[in-house]
């Protein structure tokens, strides 16, 4: 080869060159989609490693296919919090299952599409999946139908049009209401995930809650009011065990106000409230009930078991995937609505006497 060509990226031609095959039989040692004589691919490998070739470049088949191969998924606020909690990456495990076909790589992104120049507006993704769809998701999920991409939205409401992966959180929350109820509760408090993206740690007023835009949140907080219609209820800032404990503290606290039995929207919630049940000296469940919603494995309970009601995190992001996949052959997007099963533990008892 010239010092010119040499300077430049060998190429699949420059192998079938050194090797003496034709550029197709090259071509195909590589993509592995035909058989070829085991003498004629040893030449081919061996001249491709003689010109440093290391193989197709994997830009050029994104150009000839018109896709880049990446699959973005939008998730609120900051990444590192959302990977605190083994939902998330429950759900992430599946997506991948769901992707599997496709071989598709997946590009995490926060929803920050106010900025000009964002990333969402920008980014060479062939489809997105929006986990949520609070006020902020909604405005990504504006440009992402404004550039013409798949996009498959994870518990939220994205209107007629977008395919959903739904869940039962209202009836799921009021069936672990009702255990509690059918305990003998009646003095109960509930502990929320965030109403917004403003993630205030405070009292639930009506107000809050008209003015809210997490969906899971208003959602599994209905499902509780139908159980307890008058029941207090303070937001956490996320879904953490320290905001349980916060939280915790401040519905325990006061003997004189102390409810017998506390809901809260999320395991790692429930499991922060038992930690702070703990701190003020009351024995769970026979001094205070407590409950919550995931079905996680969490770490810390000793001996006890939460009850809860478990949802299939995983199958949620498999069926996302799979909506993708649908989508980008061609197919259109199908919403799927998936449910929860109630398991009773041993944190809930009846009534301290």
């Amino acid at each position: 080869m010239t010092s010119q060509e040499t300077s430049r990226r060998p190429t699949i031609a420059d192998v079938a060159r050194e090797a003496g095959v034709a550029t197709s039989t090259a071509s195909v040692v590589f993509s592995g989609k035909a058989n070829v004589a085991a003498a004629t691919r040893e030449r081919v490998l061996a001249a491709a490693a003689e010109l440093g070739y290391a193989g197709p470049d994997p830009r050029a088949a994104s150009l000839r296919r018109g896709r880049s191969g990446i699959v973005a998924v939008v998730l609120e606020g900051h990444l590192r919090a959302a990977f605190l909690d083994p939902v998330t990456t429950a759900m992430m495990d599946g997506l991948t299952d769901g992707l599997a076909d496709l071989s598709a790589g997946i590009l995490l992104m926060r929803d920050e599409p106010g900025e000009e120049g964002a990333a969402i507006t920008h980014a060479p993704v062939d489809a997105f999946v929006l986990i949520g769809c609070s006020g902020r998701t909604r405005a990504s999920l504006e440009v992402v139908v404004g550039r013409g991409l798949p996009v498959v939205v994870i518990e939220g409401d994205a209107g007629e049009e977008i395919p959903r992966i739904t869940l039962d959180n209202v009836a799921a929350s009021a069936d672990v209401a009702r255990h509690v109820r059918d305990l003998g509760h009646r003095d109960v408090a509930l502990v929320t995930l965030p109403l917004d993206s403003e993630r205030e740690r405070a009292l639930v007023t009506p107000e809050r809650i008209a003015a809210a835009t997490v969906d899971v949140t208003v959602h599994r907080l209905e499902g509780m009011r139908q159980v307890f219609p008058d029941a207090p209820a303070v937001s956490a800032s996320g879904s953490l065990i320290d905001e349980g404990v916060l939280v915790g503290r401040m519905l325990l606290a006061d003997p004189a106000t102390r409810p017998t039995a506390v809901l809260a929207q999320s395991d790692l919630l429930a499991v922060g409230v038992i930690r702070a049940a703990e701190e003020l000296g009351l024995r769970v469940p026979e001094d205070l009930s407590v409950a919550g919603f995931d079905g996680i494995e969490v770490d810390g309970l000793g001996e006890l078991t939460l009850t809860t009601s478990v949802q299939p995190a995983v199958e949620k992001g498999r069926a996302a995937g799979e909506q993708v996949a649908r989508m980008l052959g061609g197919e259109p997007g199908i919403t799927q609505h998936l449910t929860c099963v109630f398991r009773a533990g041993t944190t809930t008892g009846p009534v301290p006497s």
